[in-house]
Parts: C-alpha cells; structure tokens; sequence
C-alpha cells in the first residue's frame, strides 16, 4: 500500500500554508505566480500531447467512449446522488468538493503506469487518458456550472471565459508550437516534469493560504473527515467494480477491460487542482480536499488490485503454455516410434 512521496509534499504545503500563510502583498504576489504557473502548466500539457497518437487513438473508439461517460456521467451522477448524505454525513462545502471531485478528468500518468503493470492495453490507456484531459478542459467548467451554478464561492459565468483564458488558451498554444518545441519538451521531460508539480505545489499553497486568512478550517471536523473519507471509499469501490464488470458486459476483452478500470476510476490532481483555483477562488482549499485525499486513496488501491491482475495473467500464461519438459519428451517419443 505504497504513499505517495509527492502527496507528502502537497501535505507538507498544506502545512506551510496554515502556519505561515500569505496576506496582504504577499498574497497577491503568490496569487500571480499561481496564475501565470497555471497558465504554464497547461501549455507544456499542450505541447506533449501528440495531435498524431490521438488520432490514431481514435480507431479505438469504443473503449474511449466508454472512459469518458465512465469520467464524465457515471462519476457526476454518482456525485449528485451523494446530496443526500447533506448534512448528516458531510457539510455543504465538502459536498461541493466531493461534486467538484467528480467532474475532473482522468488521470494518464498513473493510468498508463498501472495498466502496463497489470499486463493491460497501455496504448489505450495512453490515448484514454489525454483524450479524458483534453475534453475536460472544456467539459469539466461547463458541467461544473451545470451542477454547481453560484453556489461555488467564487464560481460564476465569469469563471467559465476566465478558465478559457487561463487553460484552454495556453493548451492550445502548446498544441500550435508542438512542431518547434516538441523535441525541446520530450529531451527535457523530467526537467519539465519537476516544473508541472512544483506549479501544483504554488497552487496548492496559494489555495490554502486564502483559505486560512478566510478561516475555512474552522468549519471542518474530524468527524466531518471520517465521513468523507468513508463516502469516497465506496465512491471509489462502485467505480472500480463499475467499470470492471461493466466493460465486461460490453465484451471487451482482459487488456481492454484493465485500461477502462484503470483510466475511468481515477481522477486527477494535476488537472483538477488547477481547475478548482480558476473556479472557487478563497474558496478553493475545501473544494481540492476531497481531490487531495481521493488522489491518494485511488493510488493505494489501484497499485493493490494492478499487482494483483499482473499475477492473474501470469498464471494464466503458465497454465495455457504446456511445460518444455513435457515438449521434448512428446518429441522423443515421436522419434523412436
């Protein structure tokens, strides 16, 4: 049940925010940097999406339809069944958080790396991922007026032209100057690598801080925690069996079915925490918190049941391959006859 070393780091600011947050000047300072390494963020994802790859991607259409409505319509209408548990189980705002959860994109890093170790289709899981990122530039602001509307702090229909500016613009320019700078990115992928987190950390820190100066925490229990933490477990349990066993009913075969459990159970951070900045403003550090810890709970879980998988297919090749032992002794005995 491996943790994160970069989920330790987000804590870690989580925690230099509310012992040393930023007010007055230094908060508009650090307000600045976060927007414009928000801008940043989304114009380095521009320029390594390969145009070519997603569109050879497309000839899998199924299994990308499939993680999308698994992203973008199971996962939000399991979110709003939830307004139920309010306010016996969560607080408003922790519901608007968990709602927020559930309209961001799919993961690709964590995607790719898990199907590859349970022996799935990683090709597909590549173009699920980027395509899953790109729609939800888009999507995730219009479904988060949708179902969201004002009453997200900070949220307006303002926010839906300023996220344009702020990430769809920048995205588009990475894809624009992909030819010139492309090579530029992919030789210096963990250099630039190091950039995207540590712009998520200025976020992070950035969100938290307001948060503190507006005293948000106050309003947050350790029972109120507990209940998050136990509606995001099942959450997470009916998307894994969901996509599981429902890609199964639409006959898709194992590879297939690990790339759809794995690309549309997951959410991600990188896109997500960037996204709920631009949209809840002050109000952003209870929005990401079910984010931050569904992030986590996803990686413990997922790094579980790919090893698991992995074995599966191990044994199933083991078991389809008859022993070499037995080859040759057939071949003799063929021989001497």
């Amino acid at each position: 049940m491996p943790i994160d070393p970069y989920i330790l780091l987000l804590l870690g600011t989580v925690g230099l925010a509310a012992l040393f947050p930023a007010r007055g000047t230094a908060s508009d300072v650090a307000s600045g940097a976060s927007t414009a390494a928000i801008a940043f963020l989304f114009f380095l994802y521009g320029a390594r999406l390969s145009t070519r790859e997603a569109l050879d991607g497309v000839k899998h259409w199924r299994l990308h339809v499939t993680v999308l409505a698994c992203t973008f319509v199971v996962f939000p209408l399991l979110g709003l069944a939830a307004r139920g548990l309010v306010p016996v189980i969560l607080s408003d705002r922790l519901y608007q958080g968990l709602l927020f959860l559930t309209l961001v994109p799919s993961t690709i890093q964590s995607s790719i790396a898990f199907t590859s170790m349970a022996r799935g289709n990683v090709p597909a899981a590549i173009c699920a991922g980027s395509f899953s990122s790109l729609v939800g530039i888009v999507l995730t602001p219009l479904l988060a007026a949708a179902v969201l509307g004002g009453s997200a702090g900070g949220f307006s229909a303002d926010s839906v032209v300023k996220i344009v500016l702020q990430l769809l613009v920048p995205f588009v320019a990475g894809q624009a100057l992909r030819r010139w700078i492309g090579s530029f990115v992919a030789r210096h992928k963990k250099v630039l690598g190091l950039v995207d987190r540590g712009s998520i950390l200025l976020v992070v820190y950035t969100a938290f801080s307001e948060g503190m100066v507006q005293g948000i925490w106050h309003q947050v229990s350790p029972v109120r925690l507990g209940g998050l933490l136990a509606v995001e477990a099942v959450l997470l349990a009916v998307m894994l069996a969901l996509t599981w066993y429902g890609a199964k009913a639409l006959r898709f075969n194992r590879e297939d079915r690990i790339a759809i459990q794995f690309a549309g159970s997951k959410k991600s951070l990188a896109s997500g925490l960037p996204m709920a900045s631009v949209l809840f403003g002050a109000h952003a550090s209870l929005a990401v918190l079910p984010l931050m810890l569904f992030h986590q709970m996803q990686l413990m879980v997922c790094a579980v049941i790919a090893k698991r998988r992995s074995r599966d297919a191990e044994e199933t090749i083991t078991v389809s391959a008859p022993p070499a032992a037995s080859r040759t002794a057939v071949g003799t005995g063929t021989r001497s006859g």
